[in-house]
C-alpha cells in the first residue's frame, strides 16, 4: 500500500499568531472547508472563502528550518519568516538571521561571548554570505566596499526602544577600530564609545517599554584616510524630545541627569545647586518612577563625568552644565499665580526663582518680569501685555526646553570637536542609530514626526531592494518584470507635499487664532474625501488616522500647534543673553546658526561634506529661526536622505521579543508586529514575487544529482542542468536559467526537496531490502550450517553411544564367563576339601589305634626315660639362655646408659660457657653416677654368683634331699642350715631392690635435668629467631623507607624540574612577547616617521585592506652615529609630532626594555643553575683537556708548516729541472737535503721547547709566582693563574720572550731569546708544583686510611666488649640473664641497623670513590713527572752544550732557503678592509638571491661567511670592528627583511643563517658547554679576544623577529587555503550533498570558491618544507614551524566550522576527519610525526568526531564529554547548537540534549572563549645544533663578488 504524505500547513492563531497543523483530508477545488491536525493532537475544521481563496500557507520542509537567510526558504511568507527566527532564537540561541540584504538582530537580554576580539578576527575578510549572520559581517561588507568601490557607506540600525539598536551601532564601531589598522588612533572608538554615557545621561530616559530609551535619533560618521584608518568621527542628531523635559507620564522619567544630579546632591561640591530629592521638583516627579531598579544615578553620575573628562571637558565646564541644569529643574518650581483673568504675577521672593536667578547670573527683576509678560511690537509701537497663568506657565516650560535644547546642543558639538582631528577625510562610514515606527495609545507631534521620518526610510529600503533586485536579474540576464510592491509615496506626499499635513500645521502656526481644533478641521476638509491613506476616527474630532506602511495610527491633535511651534519670549532670551554666567552667554550666542531640529551646528573639521545641493537656497538667518519645528524635521531628514542615498546603504533591523526583558524568551505577538513595522516583510515579499530561489549550476549539480541519470550526466553541468529540470518541472514560468545561477519561483525549491526525498526514500528502500536479504540469507546459511553441525554431533554421539553399548555387553559376558567359572572352581574344592578332611581324619583313627597298641606296649617305658631326660636338657638350656639373655639386655642397656651419659656429658659441656657455677655439680654428679655404675655391676655380679650357687646349691640339695629323703636324721640336721641361707637370701633381695630405687632416682633426676636443659636450649633459640625477625625488620624497614626517601626525591626533583622547565617556557613565551611588543612599537616609530617625513605630500587613494607597513627591526645597539642620522632626517618635521605621544612612546618602550633586560636577567640565572652542576666536573678536567689541546694543535700546526715548507721545497727543485742542477746527488740536492735534515731537526727542538713551554703556563695557572728574575724580576712576577684562556697565555709567553729580549741580549746570542732558561725555570717550578701536589694527596690518602683503620679498631673493640658482656650476662641467673641478654641483643641490632646501614654503607662507599680517584691522579701525576723529568734530563743537557759552546748557534752555517719560524696556513679567517665592510654588507646580505645561494652552494654559507670576518676581526683584537661589523649585519638582515618580509623563501633564507650566524657564535665562543663536538681544529679557531655573549642575545632576539615574521608569512599564505581545503572542498565526493540554502552572495564577494582544495594545502606545506630543508634550517627550528603551521589550519578551521551552520552536518564531519588522515600522513612521510603537531589538531578531530557520534540519549552525552577533553564547553554547546541535517533522514539534536551536556560540563574550569587564538604563536627556542663543517675548507664562490676578502 502506498504510503500518503499529509501537507503541513500555517493556521492564524489568536495566542501564537501562526499554528502548524496538517491536512487530514484531500482538498478539492470546491471544498469549503479544511480538515486539520493539530500539533497538540486536536482536530479542527478550518474555513474557506471562496471569493478570496484563503487557503493556508503550506510549510516549508524541516531540512529548511533554521536557515541563515529567510530568503532561502523555499515558501516565502509571514508565518515562515516568524518560525525560522523563533527555532534560530530558542533552540540555537542564535539572535542574528539574514533576510536578503538586512540583518534581523534580536535582543537576547543575556551577554553573549560572540563580540570578542578573535570574532572580528575571523569575520574580517570574509564574504557576507560565508560566514553565519553577524553584525560584524555586515560592518565588514561595509568596509570592504568602501575600501573597493570607493564610496561611502552606511548601516541603518532601527528598531523599537530597547530592541538593541545603540548596542549593534557601538559593535560596528568596534569592529571599524578593530579592523583599520590604525594603532596610533585607536583611542578613537574610545572617545566614541566615552560619548555614550552622556549622550545617555542627556538623551535617554525611562519609558513604559524601556528603562534606557533614546528619545533621539543619531548618526555618527566614522571617517577614514586613504589608507582606511578610522582618523575621527562626527555626530549628527535628530529629534530630541523636548517635551519630555516639562512633562512625563505615568512609570516614566526626565532625561536621567536630572536625576543623577538629585541623587548626587550630597556631594560638597553640588551644595551651591541648591538640589534635593528628585520628588521635590515638578519636572523629574510628575512620571510618579524616580527610580530605576537596579541603577544607581549616584555611580551613573560619576561614569557621566569621567566621560566628560575623557572627551575635553574639564571640570569647571562640567559644573558649569551642572549649574544650567539644576537651574531648569528650580524653573520648573517656580509657581504662577493668576492676578486676574488676562494678567498673573510671581509672588515675591520666591525661593526657586531666586536660586534660578542666581544659578544662571540674571537679575530677579527681570526675570520675573518676562515670565509673566510679553512684548509686542508693530510697525510703530512695542507693547508690553501680561499673560494669564497657563500661558505664563507655558512660555516658563519652554524656556526650560529651549535652554535644554541649547545645552544638549553645546555638548553635542563638543563631543564632535573631541572626536574630529586634522587629517584629511577620504571617505567615512555613518551609523544610524534611530527610532523605529512607533504607536502607542496617545500619539502625538512626536510619534508623527518618528513615523514620519521611518515612512522615508522604508521608501529608501524599498527602493534600494528593488533596485539590487534589478540588477541581480540584469547581471544574469533574466527578463526582467516589473514587480509590484508597496511604494509609500503617498503616505509621505499626504504628510510632505503642499497643502499636505505639515504644510497646514505650519499655516494653522501662522494664523492668530490657530489652534489645534481648527487644524484639525482643516485636515478633514483637505485630505479626508481626496486621499484614501487618511481617516478620521468615529468618535474624535480632533483626531486624525493615517495608514503608515506598517499600521495605521491615530494622532490626537493637541499640542500639535504648541508643539511645532516651539516659541520662546525673545525678552526671556535677552534676560539670559545678558547673564553674568559664561557658560550661559556661550549657549545663546550661536542663536540664528541652527540648521539641524535640535539646533547644533555639525563639525566640519576634518570630515568630508557631500557635493549635494539642496532645491533651495537657505532663507536668511533670521527668517531660519522663525521656522517651525516640523519644517526643521522636514529639512534635517532631507539632508538624511541625501546622505544616505549619496552612500550604499545597510541595513539593521532589531527586533525586541518580549516586554519583560527575559533572557532568551520569544513573543510571537511582539515579534511579528516588529516585523511588520520594520519592513522585513516587505523585502520577503519583493523577494517572493519574484525568483527568491538562487543556485549556482554547480551547487544544483550536486544537490540533484540523485534526480539524474548516467545518460543526462553531460560534460557541461549547465546544459545537463537545464536539461534535467525541463523533465523534473513542466512549467517553465517556474525557473529561469541565468548565466550563472538558476532561478526558481517560491516553492519549487521545496517541490525538488520533494522529488529528492522520495528518491532517496526509493533508493534507501531497495538497499534496505537488499541489505535485509542479505542479512536473511546470511541469517538462513548461518541456521543450515549449525543445524548440520548439530546433527553431525548428534549422529556422531549416538555413534559413540551404541559402540559404547556394544563394549558394555561384550564385557558383561566375559565377566559372567568368569564369575561362573570362579564359583564352579570353588564349590570344586569345597568338594574336595570334604573329602581329604574325611580321609584325613579315618587315617588318623587307624593310625591311633595303631599307636595305641604301641604305646601301651613298647613305648611307654622308652618315653618316661627320654621325656625325663630332655625335660633336664630343656631346664638346662632355658636357664642358660635366660642369663645369657639378662647380661645381653643389660649390657645393652648400660650402652644406651653410657651414650645417654656422653650425649649428656657433652650437652653439659656445651653449655659451661653459659653457666660455669653447675660444672663443678655436674662432674660430681657424674662421678656419683660413675660409682652407682659400678656398685651396681658388682653387686649384679654378685648377685648372678649367688644366683648360680643357689642353683647348683638347690640341685645338689634337690638331690640330697631326694637321695636323704628316706634319712630323717639328716634332714633335721640340715635345717638349721636351710634357715639361715633363706635369710642371706632374703637379706641380698632386699639389697637389691634398694639399689634399684636408688638407681630410677638418678635416672629420674638426670631426665628432669636434660628436659629443662632442652626447654632452655629451645627458649634461647626462640629468643635468637625473635631477635633475627626484628633485625631482619628493620633491615626491611630501612630498605623500604630508602627507597621510599629515593623514590620522593626523584618526584621531587622531576616536578622541580618539569615546574622549571614550564617556568622557563612561560618565560620565554612573555620574553618574546615583549619582543614583539618592542617590535611593534619599532613600526609605530618608523610609521610616525614616515608620516612625518611625507606629511608634505599628498597621498593616493589606495585599495589596500590594512596598513602593510614593516617595523625597521631597529637593534637596540644601534649606536650614536645612528641616531644622529635620525635627528638630522628628522629635524624639520619634529615640531609637529605629537609631544604627548612620543613621550607616552618613550616611556613605553623604555619600560619594555628594562622588562626585557628582567626576563633577559632572569632567563640567564635559569640557564646557570642548569649548567651550573656541569662546571665543577668541566673544571676538574680543564687543566688536562687544555694540556692535550694545546699540544695536539701546536704538533697539528707544525706538520702542516713542514708539509708547506716541503712543498715549496719541491716546487722550487722542480723549476731548476730544467738545468739538470737538482738531480739527486749533485750539489744544489745536497744543499737542500741538509737543510731539510737542518729544518726537522729544529722542527723536533721546537716541538719539545713548545710543548714543554705550553704545560709549564697551564701548570702555573695554580701554581705559586714566580720570584726570580733574570735582570728585571718585576716582569716575572706575573700572576699566571688570572690568565682565563690559551691566547691570554700564549699572549704572555710572547711579552716575556720580548722581556727577556730586551733585558738579556746574551741569550738571545745564547739560545733564542734564552727560551731554554726560561723552559728550565718553568719546569722546575713544574716539578716543584707536581711533588707539592702528590706530597699533599699522599698526605690526604694516609690520612684517610688511618682513620679507616681508626675506624676498623674501634669496631673490633665494640666486638670485644659486646663478648665481654655476653661471657658476663651468662654468669648472672638464668632469669636476669635472659632478660639482660635480650635487652643487649636489642640495642646492639637496633643502633647495627640504623647507624652501619645507614652510614657505614655510603661512608664506606665515598671512601673507596675516593680512593679510586686518589690512585687514578697518583698514576696520571707520576706518569707526567716521568715526562717532565726526562724532558729535564734532556733540556738539562743541551742547556749545558749551549752554556759550554756560546757561540756554536752563531758559528753555525746559514743555509740559502729561509723557513719562516712561525708562519701559518689558512686558519679559516677572512680579512676585509674597513671602506670594504659596506661593499660586504651589500654583497652579502642585501643584494643576495636566496635562490641562488640555497641551489649552487652550501647550506648558511653568508653565516660562515660573516663568522670568519668576525674572527679575523677578533683576532686582530679590533673591538671597533667587531661592533661595526655585527650592528650592521644585524640592521642589515632587518632591511632586507623589512623590504622583502612578505617573501617565505627570503625570511626562512635569514632565519636559517641567522641561527647559524648564532651556533658559530655559540660553537666557537670557547665556552666548554658548547664545544664539546668540536674537533681539535676548531678549538683552535675559537674567539681568543672578545665575549660576544651579549651580542649572541641581539641575535637570538633577531632570530625569534624573523622566526615571528615567518609565522606570519606562512599564516599569510596558507590563510586562504585553510577554510576552502579544509571545509568547502569535497574531498571525498558525493559524500555530502550542498544543502539548499540558495544562499545570496552579496555584491562583494568576490571569492572563488573551490580554488584551493587539500592538495594545495599540502603541497603549499611540502614546498616549505623543501624550502627550510634547501636552507639548511635546524631540524627542531622545522619542527617547531610544522607545528606552528598545524596550530594555524586547526584552529582557523575550528573557528570556522564554529561560525558557519551549513558546515556543522555528519558528512562534513567525515570530510574533516579524511582531511586531519592526509595531513597526519604528510607529517608521517616527512617524519615529523614527534613534532607535536598532531596534537594542535586535536581540537578539529574532535569537533569532527562530534559530528559524527549519536546525540540522543544519556549514555551519548556521558561519550561526548568525555571524548571532546579538548573542546571547551562553549564549543561543544556551539556545535551541537549548530549541527544541521542535510538529508531528511538526519535528526536535530534536541534542546533537552544539550542542556544534559551544559549540566555535565558544569563542573569544568576553563575559559569561556568561544574560538580559537588564530594569532597565539608557540615560544621558539633555537637548540645548539654545532656544524662539523671545518671552517678552513670553506671556498667562496666567485659569483658573490666577495674578492675583496683575503683568506687568513
Amino acid at each position: 500500500r502506498k504510503e500518503v504524505t499529509l501537507a503541513r500547513v500555517w493556521i492564524p492563531d489568536a495566542e501564537e499568531v501562526w499554528k502548524s497543523a496538517e491536512l487530514t483530508k484531500d482538498y478539492k477545488n470546491d471544498d469549503a472547508s479544511l480538515q486539520l491536525l493539530l500539533e497538540d493532537g486536536a482536530n479542527i475544521e478550518y474555513k474557506l472563502d471562496k471569493k478570496i481563496k484563503n487557503l493556508p500557507y503550506l510549510r516549508n520542509p524541516d531540512i529548511l528550518v533554521g536557515e541563515n537567510d529567510l530568503t532561502a526558504l523555499s515558501y516565502l511568507h509571514e508565518p515562515a519568516v516568524l518560525h525560522n527566527l523563533k527555532v534560530r532564537f530558542i533552540d540555537s540561541k542564535l539572535i542574528y538571521t539574514y533576510c536578503g540584504i538586512v540583518l534581523v538582530a534580536i535582543n537576547p537580554y543575556e551577554t553573549l561571548p560572540i563580540y570578542g576580539t578573535d570574532i572580528i578576527n575571523a569575520y574580517s575578510g570574509q564574504n557576507m554570505g560565508d560566514m553565519d549572520p553577524h553584525i560584524f559581517a555586515v560592518a565588514e561588507e561595509a568596509y570592504k566596499q568602501m575600501a573597493r568601490d570607493e564610496r561611502n557607506q552606511s548601516i541603518i540600525v532601527s528598531g523599537e526602544s530597547g530592541a538593541g539598536k545603540t548596542v549593534s551601532a557601538k559593535y560596528a564601531m568596534r569592529y571599524f577600530a578593530t579592523v583599520s589598522g590604525s594603532a596610533s588612533e585607536a583611542n578613537v572608538e574610545e572617545k566614541v564609545l566615552a560619548s555614550n554615557p552622556i549622550m545617555e545621561a542627556i538623551g535617554n530616559a525611562k519609558t513604559t517599554r524601556n528603562d534606557n530609551s533614546s528619545r533621539f535619533g543619531k548618526y555618527i560618521e566614522i571617517g577614514f584616510d586613504s589608507r582606511y584608518r578610522i582618523i575621527g568621527a562626527n555626530m549628527r542628531t535628530y529629534l530630541l524630545e523636548k517635551s519630555r523635559v516639562v512633562f512625563q507620564a505615568d512609570e516614566e522619567r526626565n532625561y536621567h541627569i536630572f536625576y543623577q544630579l538629585c541623587a548626587s546632591s550630597h556631594l560638597p561640591e553640588f551644595k551651591a545647586l541648591r538640589l534635593s530629592n528628585a520628588n521635590d521638583f515638578l519636572y523629574t516627579r510628575q512620571g510618579r518612577s524616580p527610580v530605576i531598579d537596579g541603577v544607581d544615578d549616584t555611580k551613573e553620575l560619576c561614569t557621566t563625568r569621567n566621560a566628560f573628562t575623557l572627551l575635553g571637558i574639564n571640570e569647571s565646564y562640567q559644573m558649569g552644565l551642572f549649574q544650567v541644569l539644576a537651574a531648569i529643574l528650580h524653573l520648573g518650581n517656580v509657581e504662577i499665580k493668576d492676578k486676574d483673568s488676562d494678567s498673573s504675577l510671581i509672588p515675591p521672593n520666591n525661593r526657586h526663582l531666586t536660586a534660578f536667578c542666581e544659578l544662571v547670573g540674571v537679575t530677579y527683576q527681570d526675570m520675573a518680569q518676562w515670565l509673566c509678560h510679553r512684548k509686542l511690537k508693530t510697525a510703530t509701537e512695542t507693547y508690553i501685555k501680561p499673560l494669564p497663568r497657563l500661558q505664563a506657565t507655558n512660555a516658563r516650560d519652554a524656556l526650560s526646553k529651549h535652554i535644554y535644547a541649547k545645552l544638549f546642543n553645546w555638548i553635542v558639538e563638543h563631543v564632535n570637536k573631541a572626536l574630529i582631528t586634522n587629517v584629511k577625510q577620504h571617505s567615512f562610514i555613518g551609523v544610524l542609530d534611530i527610532y523605529g515606527f512607533e504607536t502607542f495609545e496617545i500619539n502625538s507631534f512626536e510619534q508623527f514626526c518618528i513615523n514620519y521620518a521611518n515612512e522615508k526610510l522604508q521608501q529608501q529600503f524599498n527602493m534600494h531592494v528593488f533596485k539590487l533586485e534589478q540588477e541581480e536579474y540584469m547581471k544574469e540576464q533574466i527578463p526582467w518584470t516589473l514587480i509590484d510592491f508597496y511604494d509609500n509615496q503617498p503616505c509621505i506626499n499626504l504628510i510632505e507635499a503642499k497643502m499636505g499635513i505639515l504644510d497646514l500645521l505650519d499655516e494653522e502656526c501662522k494664523m492668530p487664532k490657530g489652534s489645534d481644533d481648527s487644524w484639525a478641521q482643516k485636515l478633514y476638509n483637505t485630505h479626508l474625501k481626496t486621499c484614501s491613506l487618511f481617516e478620521k476616527p468615529r468618535m474624535s474630532n480632533r483626531a486624525f488616522i493615517i495608514q503608515h506602511f506598517a499600521d495605521k495610527v491615530e494622532y490626537q491633535c493637541e499640542g500639535f500647534l504648541e508643539k511645532n511651534k516651539d516659541t520662546v519670549n525673545e525678552e526671556q532670551i535677552n534676560v539670559l543673553k545678558a547673564s553674568k554666567f559664561d557658560l550661559l552667554v556661550e549657549l545663546f550666542q550661536d542663536e540664528l546658526k541652527a540648521t539641524s531640529p535640535t539646533g547644533q551646528v555639525p563639525g566640519t573639521g576634518g570630515r568630508t561634506r557631500l557635493s549635494i545641493k539642496p532645491g533651495k537656497s537657505r532663507e536668511t538667518s533670521s527668517k531660519e529661526h522663525k521656522k517651525t519645528v516640523g519644517c526643521q524635521f522636514r529639512n534635517s531628514l532631507q539632508m538624511l536622505m541625501e546622505t544616505l542615498n549619496a552612500t550604499t546603504p545597510h541595513y539593521v533591523r532589531c527586533i525586541k521579543p518580549n516586554d519583560f526583558k527575559l533572557a532568551f524568551s520569544f513573543d510571537p505577538k511582539r515579534a511579528v508586529q516588529q516585523l511588520r513595522a520594520c519592513g522585513v516583510l516587505e523585502t520577503i515579499r519583493i523577494s517572493a514575487a519574484g525568483f527568491p530561489s538562487r543556485w549556482t549550476y554547480q551547487e544544483f549539480f550536486s544537490r540533484y544529482r540523485v534526480l539524474m541519470k548516467q545518460k543526462d550526466v553531460l560534460p557541461d553541468k549547465k546544459l545537463t542542468c537545464r536539461n534535467v529540470l525541463e523533465k523534473l518541472v513542466q512549467d517553465k514560468d517556474k525557473y529561469q536559467f541565468g548565466k550563472t545561477k538558476i532561478f526558481f519561483r517560491a516553492g519549487q525549491v521545496a517541490y525538488l526537496e520533494k522529488l529528492r526525498a522520495d528518491k532517496l526514500r526509493v533508493a534507501c528502500i531497495r538497499i534496505q531490502k537488499t541489505i535485509r536479504c542479505w542479512l536473511a540469507r546470511k541469517k538462513y546459511l548461518r541456521m543450515r550450517s549449525a543445524a548440520i553441525t548439530i546433527q553431525r554431533f548428534t549422529r556422531g554421539y549416538q555413534a559413540r553411544c551404541l559402540a559404547k553399548f556394544l563394549r558394555r555387553t561384550q564385557a558383561a559376558t566375559i565377566i559372567q564367563k568368569y564369575q561362573r567359572m570362579v564359583v564352579e572352581r570353588k564349590r570344586y574344592r569345597q568338594k574336595q576339601a570334604a573329602a581329604l578332611a574325611m580321609q584325613t581324619i579315618l587315617r588318623a583313627y587307624l593310625a591311633r589305634q595303631k599307636y595305641k597298641l604301641l604305646r601301651e606296649h613298647k613305648a611307654v617305658i622308652i618315653q618316661k626315660r627320654i621325656r625325663g631326660w630332655l625335660a633336664r636338657c630343656w631346664y638346662k638350656r632355658c636357664l642358660h639362655s635366660i642369663v645369657y639373655l639378662q647380661c645381653c639386655i643389660r649390657r645393652m642397656k648400660a650402652r644406651r646408659e653410657l651414650k645417654k651419659l656422653k650425649i649428656e656429658a657433652r650437652s653439659v659441656e656445651h653449655f659451661k660457657k653459659l653457666n660455669k657455677g653447675m660444672e663443678n655439680k655436674i662432674m660430681q654428679l657424674q662421678r656419683k653416677v660413675d660409682d652407682q655404675h659400678k656398685e651396681n655391676r658388682v653387686i649384679s655380679e654378685k648377685l648372678i654368683g649367688l644366683e648360680t650357687s643357689y642353683g647348683a646349691e638347690s640341685e645338689r640339695l634337690r638331690g640330697e634331699l631326694n637321695r636323704l629323703r628316706g634319712v630323717e636324721e639328716d634332714a633335721k640336721n640340715k635345717a638349721n642350715q636351710v634357715t639361715s641361707l633363706l635369710e642371706e637370701l632374703e637379706r641380698l633381695k632386699r639389697e637389691l631392690t634398694v639399689t634399684q630405687q636408688e638407681k630410677k632416682t638418678i635416672e629420674d633426676w638426670a631426665q628432669t635435668y636434660r628436659d629443662e636443659m632442652e626447654k632452655m636450649v629451645s627458649e634461647l633459640k626462640d629468643q635468637n629467631g625473635l631477635l633475627k625477625k626484628d633485625k631482619d625488620d628493620l633491615n626491611r624497614l630501612i630498605q623500604e623507607q630508602s627507597q621510599q626517601m629515593t623514590e620522593k626525591m626523584a618526584r621531587a626533583i622531576t616536578q622541580e624540574t618539569q615546574q622549571l622547565v614550564t617556568d622557563l617556557n612561560e618565560e620565554r613565551s612573555r620574553y618574546q612577547n615583549l619582543l614583539t611588543e618592542h617590535l611593534r612599537l619599532e613600526e609605530k616609530y618608523d610609521d610616525l616617521k614616515e608620516e612625518i617625513a611625507l606629511s608634505s605630500n599628498v597621498s593616493k587613494p589606495g585599495h589596500r585592506r590594512t596598513d602593510s607597513t614593516h617595523s625597521s627591526n631597529e637593534s637596540e645597539y644601534t649606536y650614536n652615529s645612528e641616531y644622529t642620522e635620525l635627528e638630522e632626517g628628522s629635524r624639520a618635521s619634529e615640531v609637529r609630532i605629537d609631544t604627548s605621544l612620543t613621550l607616552k612612546l618613550q616611556k613605553r618602550l623604555t619600560e619594555l626594555e628594562q622588562e626585557k633586560q628582567s626576563l633577559r636577567d632572569e632567563l640567564e640565572n635559569k640557564e646557570e643553575q642548569f649548567q651550573r652542576d656541569d662546571a665543577e666536573f668541566k673544571k676538574a678536567r680543564g687543566a688536562e683537556l687544555e694540556y692535550e689541546s694545546l699540544k695536539r694543535q701546536e704538533l697539528e700546526s707544525e706538520n702542516k708548516k713542514l708539509k708547506h715548507d716541503l712543498a715549496e721545497m719541491r716546487r722550487s727543485l722542480l723549476g731548476d729541472a730544467a738545468t739538470a742542477a737538482g738531480a739527486p746527488g749533485s750539489p744544489a740536492y745536497n744543499v737542500l737535503l741538509d737543510q731539510l735534515n737542518a729544518s726537522c731537526e729544529e722542527l723536533e727542538v721546537r716541538k719539545e721547547e713548545v710543548l714543554i713551554l705550553r704545560s709549564q703556563l697551564v701548570s702555573q695557572k695554580e701554581a705559586m709566582h714566580h720570584k726570580e728574575t733574570m735582570t728585571e724580576p718585576s716582569i716575572f712576577v706575573e700572576d699566571v693563574s688570572k690568565l682565563k684562556d690559551a691566547d691570554e697565555l700564549k699572549q704572555a709567553y710572547i711579552g716575556l720572550k720580548d722581556t727577556n729580549r730586551s733585558a738579556a741580549p746574551d741569550f738571545h746570542k745564547l739560545n733564542e731569546d734564552g727560551e731554554l732558561w726560561l723552559v728550565n725555570q718553568g719546569l722546575k717550578e713544574t716539578i716543584r708544583l707536581l711533588e707539592h701536589q702528590l706530597q699533599t694527596q699522599r698526605r690526604g690518602y694516609d690520612n684517610e686510611v688511618e682513620a679507616l683503620r681508626g675506624e676498623l679498631q674501634n669496631v673490633k673493640e665494640e666486638n670485644n666488649r659486646q663478648q665481654q658482656l655476653l661471657a658476663q650476662n651468662l654468669q648472672l641467673p638464668p632469669e636476669a640473664r635472659i632478660e639482660a641478654s635480650l635487652q643487649h641483643e636489642i640495642t646492639r641490632l637496633t643502633n647495627e641497623n640504623l647507624v652501619r646501614c645507614s652510614t657505614c654503607t655510603q661512608i664506606h662507599s665515598d671512601l673507596m670513590e675516593q680512593l679510586e680517584k686518589q690512585d687514578r691522579t697518583i698514576r696520571k701525576l707520576k706518569k707526567q713527572l716521568k715526562v717532565y723529568s726526562k724532558r729535564i734530563g734532556e733540556m738539562g743537557a743541551g742547556q749545558t752544550e749551549g752554556q759550554t759552546s756560546p757561540g756554536q748557534m752563531v758559528e753555525e752555517p746559514i743555509h740559502p732557503v729561509n723557513i719562516p719560524r712561525r708562519e701559518k696556513d689558512f686558519q679559516g679567517m677572512l680579512e676585509y678592509k674597513k671602506e670594504d665592510e659596506l661593499k660586504l654588507v651589500k654583497n652579502l646580505i642585501l643584494e643576495l638571491k636566496p635562490r641562488g645561494v640555497a641551489v649552487n652552494l652550501i647550506p648558511g654559507l653568508p653565516a660562515y661567511i660573516l663568522f670568519m670576518c668576525l674572527r679575523h676581526a677578533d683576532y686582530v683584537n679590533d673591538d671597533q670592528k667587531v661592533r661595526t661589523l655585527l650592528t650592521s649585519t644585524i640592521n642589515s638582515i632587518k632591511k632586507i627583511l623589512k623590504k622583502r618580509g612578505d617573501d617565505f623563501e627570503t625570511v626562512s633564507f635569514w632565519l636559517a643563517n641567522t641561527c647559524r650566524f648564532l651556533h658559530c657564535l655559540k660553537q666557537y665562543s670557547g665556552d666548554e658547554a658548547f664545544m664539546k663536538h668540536n674537533t681539535t681544529r676548531q678549538n683552535e679557531h675559537s674567539l681568543s679576544n672578545f665575549d660576544l655573549a651579549e651580542y649572541r642575545q641581539v641575535i637570538s632576539d633577531l632570530a625569534i623577529q624573523i622566526y615571528q615574521q615567518l609565522i606570519k608569512c606562512m599564516e599569510n599564505i596558507l590563510q586562504p587555503m585553510i577554510v576552502s581545503g579544509m571545509l568547502e572542498h569535497e574531498t571525498i565526493q558525493g559524500v555530502s550533498g550542498v544543502k539548499p540554502t540558495g544562499l545570496r552572495k552579496r555584491t562583494s564577494s568576490i571569492a572563488d570558491e573551490g580554488t584551493y582544495t587539500l592538495d594545495s594545502i599540502l603541497r603549499q606545506l611540502s614546498t616549505f618544507h623543501s624550502i627550510m630543508c634547501q636552507h639548511g634550517t635546524d631540524p627542531e627550528l622545522i619542527k617547531q614551524v610544522v607545528k606552528q603551521q598545524f596550530y594555524i589550519i586547526g584552529a582557523v578551521t575550528l573557528n570556522n566550522l564554529l561560525l558557519r551552520k551549513d558546515m556543522c552536518s555528519w558528512s562534513k564531519g567525515m570530510q574533516i576527519r579524511y582531511n586531519v588522515s592526509q595531513l597526519e600522513e604528510w607529517l608521517r612521510d616527512k617524519g615529523l610525526m614527534t613534532c607535536g603537531a598532531k596534537e594542535t589538531l586535536e581540537p578539529l578531530i574532535q569537533a569532527a568526531q562530534l559530528l559524527q557520534v549519536k546525540k540522543k540519549t544519556d549514555e551519548d552525552a556521558e561519550a561526548i564529554c568525555s571524548m571532546c577533553h579538548a573542546l571547551t564547553t562553549a564549543q561543544i554547546v556551539k556545535v551541537l547548537n549548530l549541527y544541521t541535517p542535510v538529508n531528511e533522514f538526519e535528526e536535530r539534536v534536541s534542546v533537552a540534549f544539550i542542556r544534559t551536556i551544559q549540566t555535565r560540563l558544569r563542573d569544568r574550569c576553563e575559559s569561556p572563549q568561544l574560538l580559537m587564538d588564530t594569532k597565539m604563536i608557540y615560544p621558539v627556542t633555537f637548540p645548539f645544533n654545532p656544524s662539523s663543517l671545518a671552517l678552513e675548507t670553506i671556498q667562496i664562490p666567485s659569483s658573490l663578488n666577495l674578492g675583496f676578502l683575503t683568506r687568513v
